[in-house]
């Protein structure tokens, strides 16, 4: 199985932990992430994710979140035309912002099973869509699909 992060979920570690859901969630992504490097399992990156990961204005914490980043990937998807063409037709079918049309589109690119996002407006937009990739919220994917590996 092949994943996608978006930026959200590799800030969630090193957002504030005094709020339950952003602590949860955190748990979530770095539980996932061990798992998937243990089975050599794909996680994807992209050029959209160094960009964002570069404008984080604490300098410390865009250092955590940039080596988090480069540990957690083992496949770097560059930008080609497939993926600008699904970026343009994201923004004529749907109003999600234009960085997570990139990172959707590079999921769908990949042929990445489930893309990890702790932001529900995009979640949300995607399950209006017909996608190839699952759109969940870390905490969802580890109730729903890790538990399930553990019961098979």
């Amino acid at each position: 199985m092949k994943l996608y992060l978006d930026n959200c979920c590799y800030n969630r570690p090193y957002d504030d932990q005094t709020q339950e859901r952003i602590h949860l969630e955190g748990e979530a992504v770095l539980a996932i992430i061990n798992k998937y490097k243990q089975n050599d399992n794909e996680i994807i990156g992209s050029p959209v994710l160094d960009m964002e990961i570069e404008q984080i204005r604490n300098i410390e914490k865009q250092e955590e979140v940039r080596n988090f980043y480069e540990e957690t990937i083992n496949r770097k998807i560059g930008y080609n035309l497939d993926i600008l063409k699904c970026v343009k037709e994201l923004s004529e079918q749907s109003n999600i912002r234009t960085l997570d049309r990139f990172h959707l589109s590079f999921a769908e690119y990949a042929e990445v099973d489930v893309l990890l996002t702790t932001d529900d407006k995009f979640k949300k937009a995607c399950s209006k869509l017909n996608l190839n990739t699952k759109v969940m919220n870390p905490l969802n994917f580890l109730l729903e699909v890790m538990g399930n590996e553990r019961n098979d």
